[in-house]
């Protein structure tokens, strides 16, 4: 179902503030910005509710700050589609950097989606505070387990280790000198690579952009009610609401025109023959 929904689809044009207003009320939230969904756990409920019991609520953080977590959220989302067999591939790295456009185009998906299944209408019996609570509690409970026993290893390694560690002292001075200085270099070598890898992903961010507002050009020029009929609008709008793995819109688009030339060839003769 998810492969049906083109880029080119009405869902990509729903107002931010249509998006916000239809988490709130689904999930009884109260977002002021698309950016405050970016770590992935709103969008694991909206699922759940669509789905109830599908998700499993007591690995989601809606509390996620830092990437690692909101990447784990995503984790989820992502095992829960291919559970669910949803034909969508999450760009996570995009996601939590919390940039408005990347976010918005994905809750403008998942809004189709969720539509597409319940008709838009809400399950009067799901309540998200309460999913959302219980989620939170099991979550809580099993990571202070965790952490009890992490603490006693720890102990229990430190009463253990504490003689060597006095012996190792020096050794361990003299090699960590070494390590930090071989460690600083690796560094920065990373952070040049980051910082090239942030330049290119502008780059093709604002290559994305110049060409989705050409094609959105394109759209608004068909759509034009004096050209809206001419084959070659009709043709130009099959390739550009064609589905995602669509592969055969432009033949499609060729033999429509064909056709459409054929028939006009048609008519002209006949209107010769008949003059």
């Amino acid at each position: 179902m998810a492969s049906n929904i083109g880029m080119m689809d009405s869902a990509y044009f729903v107002g931010r503030n249509e998006i916000l207003t239809w988490i709130n009320n689904r999930l009884q939230l109260n977002l002021s910005r698309i950016e405050e969904a970016a770590s992935g756990a709103v969008q694991c409920q909206m699922i759940d509710m669509t789905y109830p019991g599908a998700v499993p609520m007591h690995k989601v953080n809606f509390d996620a700050k830092s990437e690692y977590d909101m990447i784990q959220n995503y984790k989820v989302l992502q095992e829960v589609f291919n559970k669910l067999k949803i034909d969508k591939h999450i760009e996570v790295n995009r996601l939590v950097k919390g940039r408005p456009l990347d976010n918005l185009e994905f809750l403008q998906w998942l809004k189709r989606y969720c539509d597409s299944v319940n008709g838009g209408i809400m399950n009067e019996n799901y309540d998200p505070v309460e999913r959302r609570l219980k989620g939170g509690k099991e979550r809580n409970s099993k990571g202070s387990l965790k952490s009890s026993k992490s603490l006693q290893a720890n102990n229990l390694h430190n009463l253990a280790s504490g003689d060597a560690a006095g012996i190792n002292k020096n050794t361990v001075s003299k090699q960590g000198k070494t390590g930090v200085a071989a460690s600083s270099s690796e560094v920065r070598a990373l952070s040049k690579e980051i910082t090239d890898l942030k330049l290119s992903v502008d780059l093709l961010e604002k290559e994305r952009d110049f060409y989705f507002a050409k094609l959105r050009d394109i759209e608004i020029l068909c759509q034009s009610t004096k050209v809206e009929n001419h084959p070659m609008a009709v043709a130009i709008k099959k390739i550009l609401y064609a589905a995602d793995a669509k592969e055969s819109a432009l033949d499609e688009a060729q033999e429509f025109i064909s056709q459409s030339v054929d028939n006009g060839e048609t008519e002209e003769a006949n209107e010769e023959e008949t003059d």
